[in-house]
C-alpha cells in the first residue's frame, strides 16, 4: 500500500511538467505561426510570388520591359490619338468657281499650295494674262520673296473686260502697269472672315475694301470667283475685274 502511494504520488509530481513542456511546445509552434503571418512574411510571399508569375510570362529574350503606373491606368483613347489628329488643317476655298479648279495635277489645291504665289498664277490657266503682266512689270521676285501677303488676282476675263486696245496700252506703260498690279496685293493672309468687312492698305499705297462672305465676296466691287486659295507665300483671291487704284 505504502509502495502504491509512492508511485501516485511521482506521477502527481510529473503532471505539472508535461504540462510545462506541452505548454512550452504549444508556444513554441504558435510563435513560429505568427512569425509566419507577420505583415512583413506576407508581403515578401506574395511579392515572391508575384515576381515569379511576371518571370514566367515574359518569353525568354533576354530583356524585360519596364511597365509604367501612368502607362497602365492611361485610357485607351488617350493612347490611340493619332498624331493627325492634332494637325491644323486648311479650309476650303470659298467662291462659285472653286468647283473648277482641278482635283488633283497642275492647279489644283495640293499643287498650288507647295508653290509661291507668281509661279502659282503660271499654273493656273484663268491667270494666264496676269502672269503675264506680272514678267512684264518685273514684279516676279517681288511677289516671290515677300511673306504672308495676300493677292487679289483678276482672271482673263477681267482682263479681256479693258478692251484690246486699253490692254496694250497698259501693257506698253510699265509704270502704270506697276501702279495697277500692286494695288491687288495687300499685306498678311487675309481669311474671308477678315473680307467680311474690311479696309486694307495696299502695296501700291492706296486702299481698297471687302465686304460680303461666302460666295459673295466683293473687292472694290469686283467679285471673287474663288477665294482664300492657299500657296506658299499667300492667300490668293481669283476676282472677275481688274481692280483701279483711287485717284
Amino acid at each position: 500500500m505504502e509502495q502504491g502511494d509512492r508511485h501516485m504520488r511521482t506521477r502527481l509530481l510529473a503532471l505539472p511538467v508535461v504540462a510545462a513542456l506541452s505548454l512550452a511546445t504549444v508556444t513554441t509552434a504558435a510563435r513560429g505561426s505568427v512569425q509566419d503571418l507577420s505583415p512583413g512574411s506576407v508581403r515578401g510571399s506574395v511579392a515572391s510570388a508575384s515576381v515569379r508569375g511576371v518571370v514566367a510570362s515574359v518569353p525568354a529574350t533576354g530583356f524585360v520591359a519596364p511597365v509604367s503606373v501612368r502607362d497602365s491606368v492611361t485610357p485607351a483613347s488617350v493612347q490611340a490619338s493619332p498624331l493627325s489628329s492634332v494637325r491644323r488643317t486648311t479650309a476650303a476655298p470659298v467662291g462659285p468657281a472653286c468647283k473648277s479648279l482641278p482635283s488633283s495635277g497642275r492647279g489644283s489645291l495640293a499643287d498650288l499650295g507647295r508653290l509661291r504665289v507668281d509661279t502659282a498664277a503660271a499654273h493656273e490657266p484663268d491667270l494666264s494674262t496676269f502672269y503675264s503682266a506680272i514678267e512684264a512689270a518685273g514684279l516676279t521676285g517681288k511677289l516671290n520673296s515677300a511673306k504672308d501677303i495676300t493677292v487679289f488676282a483678276p482672271t482673263n476675263e477681267a482682263f479681256d473686260k479693258l478692251g484690246k486696245r486699253k490692254l496694250g496700252k497698259l501693257q506698253k506703260d510699265k509704270a502704270a502697269l506697276t501702279k495697277i498690279l500692286t494695288y491687288h496685293v495687300v499685306q498678311g493672309r487675309k481669311t474671308p472672315a477678315d473680307l467680311k468687312k474690311g479696309d486694307f492698305t495696299t502695296l501700291e499705297g492706296g486702299k481698297l475694301t471687302t465686304k460680303g462672305s461666302g460666295d459673295k465676296i466683293k473687292v472694290d466691287g469686283a467679285k471673287v470667283l474663288c477665294g482664300d486659295i492657299q500657296t506658299r507665300n499667300a492667300n490668293l483671291y481669283l476676282v472677275d475685274s481688274v481692280l483701279t487704284p483711287k485717284g
